[in-house]
C-alpha cells in the first residue's frame, strides 16, 4: 500500500511539473525579444499581412513628398492593409539648405529611420542638432517638430512609418 501511494504521489507530482513547464512555454510566447511582457490582444482583430519581396532596382525611384528626395517603395504598405509604410529615400544632391530647412512634423504613431549611405544632419524638437552617419538609427517620436539641414550627395535613406498614409504638416 505504501508503493502504491508513493507511485501516486510521484504521478501527481510528474502531471504538476508538466503543467507548470506549459504554463511557462504560455507565458513566453507571450513576451518580447527583450523579455518584456507583451499585452494580450485580440488575434482575430489582427490584420492579415501577405507576403512581399522587393529587390533593388536603380529605376525604382520616384520623385515623392519633396523635390530633394526620390523614394522607393517596397511594398510593405500593401502587404499590411496600411498598417506600415517602409521605403527607401535617396536625396537628390547637392543639397540646397534653403530648400530642405524648412520646419515640418509628421501625424504617425511611429517613425524609423536608417541611414544606408552617407550622413544626414537635421534639427529635431528636444535633441537639438544631429549627425546621422551610414548605419546610425533614430527614432522620431509622433509629432515631433524637425527640419532637414544637409545630407551627403549619396545619403540613402530607410524609413519605416505608421500607419502607411499619414499628413505632413509644414509649420514654415
Amino acid at each position: 500500500m505504501a508503493r502504491a501511494m508513493a507511485r501516486q504521489r510521484a504521478k501527481q507530482a510528474r502531471k504538476s511539473q508538466r503543467a507548470q513547464r506549459k504554463a511557462g512555454r504560455k507565458t513566453a510566447s507571450r513576451r518580447s525579444r527583450s523579455g518584456a511582457k507583451l499585452a494580450g490582444k485580440n488575434k482575430s482583430k489582427a490584420r492579415r499581412q501577405t507576403f512581399i519581396a522587393s529587390h533593388h532596382r536603380a529605376d525604382a525611384f520616384e520623385q515623392g513628398l519633396r523635390r530633394y528626395a526620390q523614394y522607393r517603395d517596397l511594398g510593405i504598405a500593401g502587404a499590411t492593409k496600411g498598417m506600415v509604410r517602409a521605403h527607401v529615400i535617396k536625396m537628390v544632391p547637392p543639397c540646397d539648405p534653403a530648400e530642405v530647412s524648412k520646419r515640418h512634423f509628421h501625424d504617425v504613431e511611429f517613425q524609423m529611420v536608417y541611414v544606408l549611405k552617407g550622413w544626414v544632419k537635421g534639427e529635431y524638437e528636444g535633441a537639438g542638432v544631429v549627425t546621422m552617419r551610414e548605419g546610425s538609427c533614430w527614432l522620431q517620436p509622433p509629432k515631433i517638430k524637425h527640419s532637414v539641414l544637409d545630407y551627403s550627395d549619396d545619403c540613402e535613406l530607410l524609413e519605416i512609418i505608421m500607419p502607411a498614409d499619414f499628413t505632413t504638416v509644414e509649420l514654415e
